[in-house]
């Protein structure tokens, strides 16, 4: 679809000149593609942003000063309408690793003189030919492990440095077959909706034989840095599934901003997507009388009828903050003593 192809040339053309700009020269090089009004979304502690000037000098020149010599490996890239509009809108997605040396700290995080990987996704919106909004989720507690300063108990999953999908064939430059779009689209929405149709059962594990439906049984499930990565459904239920529904409860889905997908590849932001109350013990956290939000991100791979890989961004410092527990303050803490 032309509109499609449109957005994605406009956002390659921005990351190419945005990556490859000075960065004293970021707003005038790298940002042209950027809309007057340009928003943009991102992580505790930078949340929402209005305007190109403010995302610049408080995120992206920090981050090169302290990542020097930074660089995009990007493992998926994709297009698509959104479907939570009813395809009004047109969005792209990019995922991977920003990589550099980590020369200097970044948000009381102590640099390491050595290599260092940030996971990211970045979701834009694309309309009359600019870039209209954005959202830049990144997995900052993956940095603190990185750096030796992990702040929570022990991971049930695995975390390392994630590869890309399996297949290798995530970076879509060109146009894809629409029955295949359409095949992703139904299945993330047939799986979503399995998933709310449980979330009003309190301290119960979700059935084997709901999450068949719509998965592969060897699937891999790339979660944040304080959950880990767990391969299989058995192990994704064990390591991850579990734990979240019997420690968690009172969930809500809160919808999605947006949920695009093109050929075998598909994703959504929301902000938040979800709501629930922690009853004491996910991420190591004593019981909350409060609700607290969850902004989620979720990249999937489709391989015939089931949903094969999943990469996982959810902003854990801000949930974590909700709960009285902000990581960042809490290692500027230590780090002055």
């Amino acid at each position: 679809m032309t509109i499609i192809q449109d957005a994605k040339t406009i956002v390659r053309a921005h990351m190419k000149a945005f990556d490859s700009a000075a960065s004293d020269r970021l707003i005038d090089e790298g940002c042209r593609a950027f809309a007057s009004d340009f928003n943009w979304r991102s992580m505790h502690p930078f949340y929402e942003k209005s305007g190109v000037e403010a995302v610049v000098s408080e995120f992206w020149q920090p981050l090169r000063t302290s990542f020097r010599n930074l660089q995009r490996r990007e493992d998926v890239f994709f297009g698509g309408l959104n479907d939570v509009d009813d395809g009004q809108t047109v969005w792209t997605c990019s995922m991977g690793h920003f990589v550099g040396l980590f020369d200097a700290d970044w948000l009381n995080i102590p640099h390491t003189g050595r290599l260092a990987h940030l996971r990211y996704a970045e979701f834009m919106c694309v309309q009359d030919g600019k870039i209209v909004e954005s959202a830049l989720f990144f997995d900052l507690i993956g940095l603190m492990h990185e750096a030796g300063v992990y702040p929570l108990p022990p991971m049930t999953g695995s975390y390392f440095v994630y590869p890309g999908p399996r297949t290798h064939d995530g970076v879509l430059i060109g146009a894809q077959d629409a029955a295949e779009t359409n095949a992703t689209v139904d299945l993330m929405n047939r799986m979503i909706a399995d998933l709310d149709s449980i979330n009003h059962l309190n301290g119960e594990k979700c059935p084997r034989e709901l999450l068949a439906r719509t998965w592969h049984d060897d699937m891999t499930w790339y979660g944040p840095c304080g959950i880990g990565a767990s391969f299989t459904i058995d192990r994704y239920q064990e390591q991850h599934q579990h734990p979240f529904r019997l420690n968690l409860v009172d969930k809500t889905y809160n919808g999605h901003v947006a949920r695009i997908a093109e050929g075998s590849y598909g994703g959504f932001f929301g902000w938040s997507n979800l709501s629930n109350r922690n009853t004491g013990g996910f991420l190591g956290l004593p019981a909350a009388a409060a609700s607290s939000e969850m902004r989620v991100v979720d990249v999937y791979r489709r391989a015939g009828d089931k949903l094969a890989e999943n990469w996982v961004f959810i902003d854990l410092p801000f949930y974590l903050k909700q709960q009285g527990l902000d990581v960042l303050e809490r290692l500027a803490q230590l780090r002055r003593t």
